[in-house]
């Protein structure tokens, strides 16, 4: 898709009639990465993992939740982001490790709020306050971590620092077990934990690699 043709007239009926994609259509928002849009595509009640389908942007199955663990809170990306060669240069710089890529998705992000949010599939406005550094096999899978604007309980965090200890085992053991599965090798690690200014970092990063994959797409849907 050019930028002309997000401008004609046909372009602009199909905006007001059809819902936008997730990853592509909704803005990061004006305040990135102080505060950023998020697409949440599963939260804690669910027993499916779903999963924002690339190309149609539909949620599909991604897979049953085969055991217990589940996500410890509403779970999703960051959208007009990709992980791709700024990201992977980032993440082998700052873990010491060579050949690192990008995993190629938008940056994901999880959303900590005392509410209870009953299905995914919406948007959120968040802060982020930290992040994993993560790696699966040798792609950068960052997590970044965040709070819910104006929550009343972790909306008071600034930085993941703040938390407890044992809030940030809690995460670091879901992200490292959430895709074991029986008679299959984990190659995930979490190799850092890291605070808001290198969480933003990363956005920043993550939305330079998105302008780079997809040629000026957002700055022509800024303007539509």
């Amino acid at each position: 898709m050019t930028s002309n043709s997000l401008m004609d007239p046909i372009g602009r009926l199909m905006g007001l009639r059809y819902k936008s994609h997730p990853w592509h259509g909704v803005d990061i928002g004006d305040e990135a990465p102080d505060t950023v849009t998020t697409f949440i595509e599963v939260v804690p009640t669910d027993t499916i993992k779903y999963e924002v389908d690339k190309v149609s942007g539909y949620l599909r199955i991604d897979r049953p939740q085969k055991y217990s663990n589940v996500v410890p809170a509403p779970y999703g990306f960051i959208p007009q982001t990709y992980c791709g060669k700024l990201i992977g240069k980032y993440c082998a710089e700052k873990s010491g490790k060579k050949d690192i890529i990008g995993d190629g998705d938008p940056l994901d992000i999880l959303v900590l709020t005392e509410k209870d949010i009953p299905h995914g599939d919406v948007l959120a406005q968040a802060i982020p306050i930290g992040g994993f550094r993560m790696l699966d096999g040798n792609a950068a899978d960052d997590k970044i971590i965040s709070v819910l604007k104006n929550d009343v309980v972790y909306g008071a965090y600034k930085d993941i620092n703040d938390m407890p200890e044992m809030v940030i085992r809690r995460l670091k053991h879901y992200f490292l077990t959430y895709k074991d599965m029986p008679g299959l090798s984990n190659e995930s690690e979490i190799t850092h934990v890291y605070g808001a200014d290198e969480a933003k970092e990363v956005i920043r990063l993550s939305i330079e690699d998105y302008e780079n994959r997809f040629e000026g797409l957002r700055r022509a849907l800024s303007t539509y």
